[in-house]
């Protein structure tokens, strides 16, 4: 390992331009692209944020970590003594908690893994039939940030029109923020977006044998 000299003075200038919402892209082979997802809309949950997480290739019935963790919060949420919500830039667009659509925060869309599924048209429809519920809660402009967890897939799939894609990401409301994640991200997405981050998997515990875990993969 090299040794490095702490920098002591800025290295970059404040934006100076004007806040908006972004798109933003997790992509690439390496894990971490649905959590960091995850974490960004803690995040703005945290903040008094609405925000709605949709997952392409999860059921409806989905109860992994990061469900959990949402109801957990939702719980202490309605709790006395409850967090305010930020009044910052772009913060909860002017709604109190109260008043913000939250309704459940993940919802899963799919059937699951493609290799799983009885019947692959069955999972086409469903992805289309999701996004739809997707398009019109970016549309709505009732949520801060709207996570599309896993759409690549259905997308290189063929099962949604990319295009369509392109048009809402292009036509949402200037103060909506939304992520998208997954393998192999058309290159016009990556185009379109604000920020692009490709994870690179350089080694991976499931390559050493070591099984998925419960509060790590799920």
């Amino acid at each position: 390992m090299q040794i490095e000299t702490p920098p002591t003075e800025k290295r970059y200038e404040k934006a100076e331009g004007e806040r908006r919402g972004i798109v933003i892209v997790n992509t690439g082979d390496g894990k971490g692209k649905s959590t960091a997802a995850f974490g960004l809309a803690l995040r703005a949950h945290g903040r008094g944020k609405a925000v709605k997480i949709f997952q392409f290739m999860k059921v409806p019935t989905a109860r992994f970590g990061e469900h959990r963790a949402f109801e957990q919060l939702e719980a202490f949420r309605t709790a006395p003594g409850r967090p305010k919500p930020d009044d910052g830039p772009l913060g909860g667009q002017g709604a109190t908690r109260s008043e913000q659509p939250w309704g459940p925060i993940i919802e899963g869309l799919g059937d699951g893994f493609s290799w799983k599924s009885k019947d692959l048209d069955h999972s086409a429809q469903l992805a289309r039939e999701g996004w739809e519920k997707a398009r019109a809660a970016i549309l709505s402009g009732d949520y801060f940030l709207v996570v599309l967890d896993e759409i690549t897939y259905p997308l290189i799939y063929g099962w949604l029109p990319l295009e369509g894609v392109l048009q809402t990401l292009r036509e949402r409301p200037k103060e909506v923020h939304v992520c998208l994640t997954g393998r192999r991200c058309p290159p016009e997405i990556i185009e379109l977006a604000d920020t692009v981050t490709e994870m690179q998997m350089v080694k991976h515990a499931f390559k050493a044998g070591i099984p998925a875990q419960r509060g790590i993969e799920d």
